[in-house]
């Protein structure tokens, strides 16, 4: 049975409100002190209002108009209450008045401020708590165009060395064994490491029949020697892999399609994580910063017939904004689209396609840096929005791989350590298996987090620090019982060799990679 109720508030401010914003009739500011104290304030039965003004009573249908049930819900919601409840009333009134004194304080307090100024500003913080709130968490996108891709679930055995004669095999998606598929790889320049990481990825492609796809992730790029090389070529080949050789070579992507382009909602969400990418490499100030948000958000306006825009369009819609005046902001949005790194007409096929990038050294770092991240927060949206994997007969069905080769420029840059620990985090489910390639392990151990304890597997190769078993121990997570052993495993290892955590062989005592 729906409640009728009469709500009585100050007169005085009221009216005096009314003149000062300019919004409308008495009636829309009493809606917007409501909206404005749900936010700010929650309700204080010693604070009591207007016991002395001159009151202004509206019945309940005048106050709220058509949108009456809105704003009971919103109060529902504050307090956790049904509809029906006794005290709807009660907080209805309470939060008028104290909206009410708000505004009435906030307009004492700023002279020159307009009505719409005060409404702007709030709808904008408000859009901004919504997007702030975890940064780079993934932005809720069912789009149709982006297919699910179904998991291998079987064991993928793989292949991964010999001691004495014997060969090794390692199992990442044994849930008996690892909780999860990600796996770090340290060796210094000369050991053999990447031609490791990509033979781990050949035999997952062939063990998987092709089903489980990657996209391999080099910050030092390819030489004209790597591609000629007897090694890479067999890579190609048997991974049918590829090869996007940046600035020549666009990227099959774009990079703003993992945004939501339906609901208003996660919209305004995915456009802020976007400008967040942006905004970590080129330190944009708050103006430019409001300038990109506005010029993304024109940029899907525009777009009527559920496309998505392109980059271009994004500064095209900066240029009309803010004017032609070189920015940090113009600058990285410039060094995004004039070499055209990415292939706008793609939305999610690669994944089902295996991608050697190539990060030339002619990008600048910012540059490089800023695609980088916005594949790597496609690729995990992209996977977020899918279901988890299931697991059968204790092997966890896999996806997709991401490898990260020459990781230590990530792990350096701390504007890139919240993406990728997200990702290592939260991907695991997903089936998507993470391998990060370092040149040592100091660089997994930052300050704020150590990626390799989001790593199950480990394996480490010559270091230039051998001797350092603190590192050394956190890395592969042994113990003092096995430092003597790893010493000397330490000290007589060649090019070409490793030790180990996984189960499948004996912790730290050296093998043949192959």
């Amino acid at each position: 049975m729906q409640m009728n109720f009469n709500i009585k508030t100050s007169s005085e401010l009221v009216k005096k409100l009314t003149y000062a914003m300019n919004l409308g009739e008495e009636n829309h500011i009493a809606r917007i002190a409501l909206a404005y104290s749900l936010v700010k304030s929650t309700y204080d039965e010693n604070k009591n209002y207007n016991t002395t003004d001159k009151q202004k009573e509206y019945k309940d249908n005048t106050l709220f108009g058509n949108y009456r049930e809105y704003y009971i819900s919103l109060i529902c919601q504050k307090y956790k209450i049904h509809k029906d409840h006794n005290d709807i009333r009660k907080y209805l009134k309470w939060h008028i008045d104290n909206g009410l004194e708000l505004i009435n304080k906030y307009f004492e307090e700023n002279k020159n401020v307009s009505g719409m100024d005060f409404l702007l500003d709030n709808v904008e913080e408000g859009i901004d708590n919504i997007v702030d709130d975890d940064s780079f968490g993934y932005t809720k996108n069912r789009n149709t165009l982006i297919k699910e891709k179904d998991s291998f679930i079987a064991p993928i055995k793989i292949l991964i060395g010999e001691n004495e004669g014997k060969e090794i095999y390692f199992t990442p998606n044994n849930t008996s064994l690892y909780s999860n598929c990600h796996i770090a790889i340290a060796g210094q320049s000369g050991t053999g490491k990447s031609y490791f990481a990509r033979n781990i990825l050949k035999r997952i492609v062939k063990e998987s029949e092709g089903r489980i796809n990657f996209l391999y992730l080099d910050f030092k790029g390819m030489t004209e020697s790597d591609k000629k090389s007897k090694e890479n070529e067999e890579f190609f080949t048997q991974t049918n892999a590829k090869l996007i050789d940046t600035p020549t070579d666009s990227f099959p992507v774009n990079p703003l399609s993992f945004i939501n382009n339906i609901n208003e909602k996660d919209k305004l969400v995915g456009i802020g994580r976007f400008v967040d990418i942006i905004d970590k490499y080129a330190n944009l100030g708050k103006v430019q910063k409001q300038h990109l948000k506005d010029a993304t958000k024109r940029a899907f306006d525009d777009k009527k017939d559920g496309t998505y825009p392109t980059l271009n369009d994004v500064l095209e819609n900066v240029y009309e904004i803010a004017g032609d005046k070189p920015t940090s902001l113009t600058q990285i949005l410039i060094g995004l689209t004039e070499v055209d790194l990415f292939d706008n007409s793609k939305l999610g096929d690669f994944i089902n396609e295996n991608y050697y990038l190539s990060l030339s050294g002619d990008l600048s770092k910012e540059v490089r840096f800023t695609a980088t991240f916005l594949v790597i927060y496609y690729l995990y949206n992209v996977f977020m929005n899918m279901d988890k994997v299931p697991i059968e007969d204790n092997y966890s069905g896999l996806r997709y791989v991401l490898l990260i080769d020459e990781a230590h420029n990530v792990f350096k840059e701390p504007k890139s350590q919240e993406i990728l620990e997200k990702l290592l985090r939260e991907v695991r489910s997903q089936g998507v298996s993470v391998i990060l390639v370092s040149q040592g392990i100091e660089e997994f151990n930052q300050r704020d987090f150590d990626f390799s304890e989001l790593c199950q597997s480990a394996f480490l190769m010559q270091i230039k620090d051998g001797n350092n078993w603190r590192s050394i121990r956190k890395f592969l997570g042994a113990g003092e019982k096995q430092q003597a052993a790893i010493n000397r495993s330490m000290e007589n290892m060649k090019p070409r060799q490793a030790i180990s955590n996984i189960r499948e062989f004996e912790f730290g005592k050296i093998f043949n990679t192959k």
